[in-house]
């Protein structure tokens, strides 16, 4: 299989992580209203314990079937890719919260633009996805490929949910 389309069955669990809480989210803020030392809101009213969880459980199902039909060759069996698929998930949702976390911090708005939003969610996953991970995932080359795919897709799915309704910004 090729090695392009194996970088774009590894992301799927991501990109489902990501994009679940939009559609499932809701439900009581995932800081519970806490203030951190700066006395603004430590994420803020977008990010939900039913989105955070959603993205997880999403992400990590979407592991579980893909592992049922391919193993990767990033991973040594099965076991190990379901496994990663909630280290996948459960990263990409901590690095949407640390996005939203860090711009509290620099006084932006909750809904807008922020350019970490486009990346940060993936780099958190595959840094802590790292030590599921084996082969050739984390050449440079894949790499970019997979941050470079992001900061296409990530803005054009928003603009999709947007669109449909889903989403009450386009980014």
């Amino acid at each position: 299989m090729d090695e392009v389309v194996l970088l774009l069955v590894f992301l799927i669990p991501i990109y489902v992580a990501n994009a679940l809480p939009v559609v499932l989210g809701g439900g009581a803020p995932l800081d519970m209203n806490v203030k951190f030392i700066d006395k603004k809101r430590v994420f803020g009213e977008s990010k939900t314990i039913r989105g955070f969880v959603a993205g997880v459980a999403g992400g990590t199902v979407i592991a579980g079937i893909i592992s049922l039909f391919l193993v990767l060759p990033f991973f040594p069996n099965a076991q190990s890719q379901f496994l990663a698929g909630f280290v996948l998930s459960f990263g990409t949702m901590l690095g949407d919260a640390f996005g939203s976390f860090m711009k509290r911090r620099l006084g932006i708005a909750p809904g807008k633009p922020f350019i970490l939003d486009t990346l940060i969610f993936v780099v958190f996953a595959l840094i802590l996805a790292y030590p599921f991970v084996t082969g050739t995932l984390y050449e440079p080359a894949n790499v970019a490929f997979m941050l470079l795919l992001t900061v296409i897709l990530h803005p054009l799915t928003n603009f999709l949910a947007n669109q449909t309704g889903l989403k009450k910004v386009p980014w």
